[in-house]
This record gives structure tokens, C-alpha cells and sequence, in this order.
């Protein structure tokens, strides 16, 4: 058996800091784009293949040796410099056997993207060459921050999985999506800039 699902998780499951700011950001980025407030969500992908699940990630950095937990690559949070402290690092993680945080409260997952064991092991293969750019920043010039919306998008385009067709939950949107698309459209010659 194989699988790729995707999992939606409300930003800020499991925790009021990141819902509330998460809320505050969306209403103003409502206001100035001239539309209503949705509800944000960020992803998270679950590959199954014969000898193991897998989960596919992106988190904050926890401690200094991550292999328990499949760390694959780091990166910085706001700032490049910031990014020296633990505190302001993310990690990308491609864990056997992991999970995903707050699932219990996931919306609309888990969506069903392959059952096709090649596709799902390229999923798997593509994720320790993720770019690692500032979190939260538009260095790579999408004209969208890079999160963890970003990651997987970036990891199912490479991978294989039409992941432009992908949609958040109704009334949700995912912001750093798109920025993941282009980057992976470029790293193929298909990129718009």
C-alpha cells in the first residue's frame, strides 16, 4: 500500500500566540486586499509506502541533533542573522514514524493526493533538497512569505503531485502556497520569474 495525503491544520492548533497574531495578520491583509478575513491554515503531508509511514514537515527547530525526528534541513525565522539562536530556526523533517502535531484538529483531511508507490517515494526523495530561506520573508521574490505552506507545496511540485490543483479547506486560504509553486517551477525551468 501507498499513499500521499495532505493535512490542513488550522494556524495556531494547539496553541492561542500563533492563532491570535494569525488572526490579526489575516485582518489586516483582508483590509488592505480589499476582501474578507478568512480562515489560515498551513500543511502537512502524511506519505505511507509498504515498509513505513512517514511524515513530511515543516517546525520549529528543537534542540541541536534532530535525527530522531528526520530533520532533513534547517533554516532561519525572520531574520538571517536571528537564525544563529535555536529559537529562530525552523527545521524540515521527513520522520519515519513521526507525527503530526495537533491532527485531531486537522479540517477537511486527510485529502487523498497519490496512491502510486513511485510518485510517493519521490515525494520522499525530494525532500532533504528543500531551499531553506528566511521564514516568514519573501526572499526568494514570489511576492509571498515562505513558510511551512510553502514547504509542502514545494515538496508535492517536485515530487511529482500536481499540487497547483490543491485547495485549502472552503473560506480558508493558505498563504506561502503559491511562493512554494513558483520556486518549484523555477528549480524545473517552468518558473514565471
Amino acid at each position: 500500500m501507498a499513499a500521499v495525503d495532505l493535512y490542513w491544520l488550522p494556524l495556531g492548533a494547539g496553541g492561542w500566540f500563533v492563532r491570535r497574531n494569525g488572526r490579526a495578520y489575516e485582518a489586516l491583509k483582508a483590509r488592505i486586499e480589499h476582501r474578507r478575513a478568512c480562515d489560515l491554515y498551513h500543511a502537512a503531508l502524511r506519505v505511507e509506502l509498504p515498509e513505513g509511514a512517514y511524515v513530511v514537515e515543516q517546525a520549529p527547530a528543537v534542540g541541536h541533533r534532530g535525527e530522531d525526528r528526520g530533520v532533513v534541513a534547517r533554516g532561519p525565522v525572520g531574520t538571517r542573522a536571528a537564525g544563529r539562536l535555536a529559537i529562530f530556526r525552523y527545521e524540515v523533517r521527513r520522520w519515519r514514524g513521526g507525527r503530526i502535531p495537533d491532527v485531531g484538529e486537522a479540517v477537511d483531511s486527510p485529502q487523498r493526493l497519490s496512491v502510486d508507490e513511485e510518485q510517493a517515494r519521490r515525494v520522499l526523495d525530494v525532500v532533504p533538497s528543500i531551499p531553506t530561506p528566511t521564514w516568514g520573508r519573501d526572499q526568494l521574490g514570489t511576492g509571498e512569505m515562505w513558510n511551512s505552506s510553502s514547504v509542502i507545496a514545494w515538496v508535492l511540485a517536485r515530487g511529482g503531485i500536481d499540487a497547483a490543483a490543491v485547495r485549502p479547506p472552503p473560506g480558508g486560504r493558505a498563504p506561502g502556497w503559491r511562493a512554494g509553486l513558483e520556486v518549484a517551477a523555477r528549480a524545473s525551468g517552468r518558473g514565471s520569474g
